[in-house]
């Protein structure tokens, strides 16, 4: 079978998704009878004056919706290999026309008209077919290994029952659109007769799924859902008359059957995408654009395809996305500010503010976004500031962020009531605000990068997420990093117990539960997101042990969760303190618990390939430091103390 795709538009068997736009058309017009398009064919295809083939365009009377179909939108002809090839007719939004990897192209309709950064004319886009011959796909895989120099870098070993259950548990949750590979569903059940959202494809729970696959040389999946989901990055969102700013991703899309346009009794597939305006509380998911651009870079990263970041629409993607995050406003600090329950803690638990897991998250993205941006003279103002964000973002974190036993005792002698550009207490924290826990619960060797920080409010809840994406990104020094290892493993009973891992820790209680929750039922102490323990952050342990270089770690995690997770049918979550019971409103086989553990095994089993999904101090940002800290109190920036006494190979100093 043969499958091609171009400018993240579905080329595949007749179907359709659902587009809508602000002010202008798909095709840079502002109405349809404004372009020169005949109808041909009973599936209303539409031919252009002079051109070949044109999936069809039509207003469907939704609220302003409008569909894209895919109906009959490709021919297939022999080129000149004699292999099957794709021509795409000369399609261009204005939206689309933001691109950020071509030259300045103002009132050019056409893709021939667009030049890429280098001077040459592009010929009309001529994409080569997807083969998916298992004899081409083994190829295919051996020639990215040796183009990566991952050539025997594979671990070799005999495939348990576990894992190959667990594989065909992932793989039958796949989901297809026109008859090819999208995503995977939350979650899997066939017992469970109310899904709810869990039957969708949600952008933050398919990435474990897509390293998997990734990692087991299926990238068909990975690059659809890639595609398809920056296309529903164009939809107009709409929540109780206004709209969010573009570039914001979904947090989720379904496939859906329904009838056909002129046609008794058949019916097409649409996609249908939440960007939060269905969700419980109505909250953005702000992670998933971030999200989505940190897989973007995986899929190149371990395919050694980087064509996809470089094509135009996906470029515009990125920068959609960049300009939704960097956008000015009256915050003084370079973190992010968001809504409560705005990422994977989808629910009210405190956590709205400058939350870590977002700027963990955030911090990534704005790496990967580094590597994959085509640098011209459109996105040069917008690289540069992406660079002092990145250095302002990781010196406050590392500064203001970081809880050990000594900076616990200098906040415990804090004055208060500061006023003045010398302040050491620059953000006004009370002394009383250490929680009585904690005095007693951080270990001697080790500190953790506390939740949350705001003008006299510091969160001194663990978040495993954020933490450990502060690892991997190296949003933490190199000590920091090994300190946050280190407390993890003094403090294995409580955060990883009989499964890994603690989502957060302590659980709030009592008063604090009621107040702060507003006594959600699902979210009792030591259930759900306040104090569970979610599997799927086993992979993501995987990773930042793999790059500290302690994998040793993580198999004794790996171990402690194969005990449990077949026979417990694959929970999304464990509650109590030790994570003995299955989570009392926990779906079963759930797909990111599933793909979590395989992406793990996976992971240790190719040790470089691990090494391509993470990242190393960059030093040229610690040269760029924006901050300037006063004389008078003797503080120098943390990236500058590091620099003085780096040690070459060596981390742990």
């Amino acid at each position: 079978m043969h499958t091609s795709s171009s400018l993240g538009i579905s080329t595949m068997k007749p179907c359709r998704i659902l587009f809508s736009f602000k002010s202008s058309s798909m095709f840079g017009t502002t109405s349809l009878a404004k372009a020169k398009y005949r109808r041909i064919g009973r599936f209303s295809k539409l031919e252009p004056s002079g051109r070949k083939i044109i999936g069809s365009v039509q207003v469907v009377g939704d609220l302003n919706r409008r569909c894209f179909s895919c109906s009959n939108l490709h021919r297939l002809y022999k080129g000149n290999s004699g292999r099957n090839r794709c021509l795409i007719a000369n399609v261009a939004s204005d939206f689309r026309n933001q691109s950020t990897s071509a030259e300045p192209h103002v009132k050019q309709k056409s893709f021939e008209r667009i030049y890429i950064q280098g001077g040459f004319k592009v010929k009309p886009l001529v994409i080569e077919s997807i083969e998916t011959d298992l004899v081409k796909d083994e190829k295919k895989v051996s020639e990215v290994e040796e183009l990566s120099g991952l050539k025997g870098s594979r671990v070799e070993r005999e495939v348990s029952k576990i894992e190959k259950e667990a594989w065909n548990l992932l793989r039958d949750s796949v989901v297809n659109y026109c008859g090819h590979p999208v995503g995977t569903v939350a979650a899997n059940d066939p017992s469970d007769t109310q899904p709810l959202n869990y039957d969708q494809v949600f952008v933050r729970d398919f990435v474990p799924s897509a390293l998997a696959f990734l990692l087991n040389g299926e990238e068909e999946i990975v690059k659809n859902f890639l595609l398809h989901t920056l296309q529903l990055q164009s939809w107009e969102k709409t929540v109780d008359c206004y709209s969010p700013g573009q570039g914001l991703m979904p947090a989720s899309f379904k496939v859906r059957s329904q009838p056909l346009d002129g046609s008794d009794g058949a019916f097409e597939e649409v996609l249908d995408p939440d960007f939060g305006e269905s969700a419980i509380g109505r909250v953005a998911p702000v992670d998933s654009g971030l999200w989505w651009i940190i897989l973007l870079r995986a899929y190149g990263k371990i395919t050694g395809d980087y064509t996809l970041q470089e094509r135009i629409d996906v470029q515009t993607g990125i920068r959609l996305i960049l300009n939704l995050c960097l956008t000015n406003g009256f915050d003084m600090f370079p973190t992010l500010l968001v809504g409560d329950g705005s990422c994977m803690i989808d629910r009210r638990m405190g956590i709205h503010g400058h939350p870590l897991e977002i700027q963990a998250l955030f911090y990534s993205a704005l790496r990967c976004s580094r590597e994959m941006l085509i640098v011209n003279d459109s996105t040069k103002n917008l690289v540069a500031a992406l660079n002092n964000r990145l250095s302002a973002l990781s010196f406050h974190i590392r500064e203001y962020f970081w809880v050990d036993k000594n900076k616990l005792n200098e906040i415990y002698r804090y004055r208060t009531e500061e006023y003045s550009t010398d302040a050491v207490n620059k953000f006004n924290i009370y002394p009383e605000q250490i929680p009585g826990w904690l005095v007693d619960w951080i270990p001697e060797e080790g500190g953790y990068l506390i939740g949350n920080l705001q003008p006299a409010h510091m969160d001194f809840r663990f978040f495993t997420l954020g933490n450990l994406w502060s690892i991997v990104s190296s949003l933490g020094t190199p000590q920091q990093n090994e300190g946050i290892l280190n407390l993890i493993e003094a403090k294995w009973d409580d955060l990883v117990a009989n499964m890994p891992l603690k989502i957060c820790f302590p659980a709030m209680e009592h008063e604090e539960w009621r107040i702060i929750t507003g006594s959600d039922p699902k979210n009792t102490p030591w259930s759900y997101h306040n104090g569970g323990s979610w599997p799927t952050l086993l992979w993501q342990f995987t990773l930042a042990c793999m790059k500290m270089g302690r994998p040793e770690l993580a198999r004794k995690a790996i171990a402690v969760a194969e005990k449990k997770l077949s026979a417990d049918r694959w929970p999304e979550y464990y509650d109590m303190r030790s994570a003995s019971l299955i989570g009392k409103q926990s779906r079963l086989f759930q797909t990111w618990t599933i793909a979590g553990f395989l992406t793990s095994k996976l992971l240790l089993d190719n040790p470089e390939k691990a090494s391509l999904l993470f990242w190393e101090e960059d030093y040229e940002l610690l040269q760029g430091c924006v901050c300037v800290l006063g004389k008078a109190n003797g503080n120098k920036c943390s990236r500058h103390r590091h620099r003085q006494h780096r040690k070459p190979n060596n981390l742990n100093h």
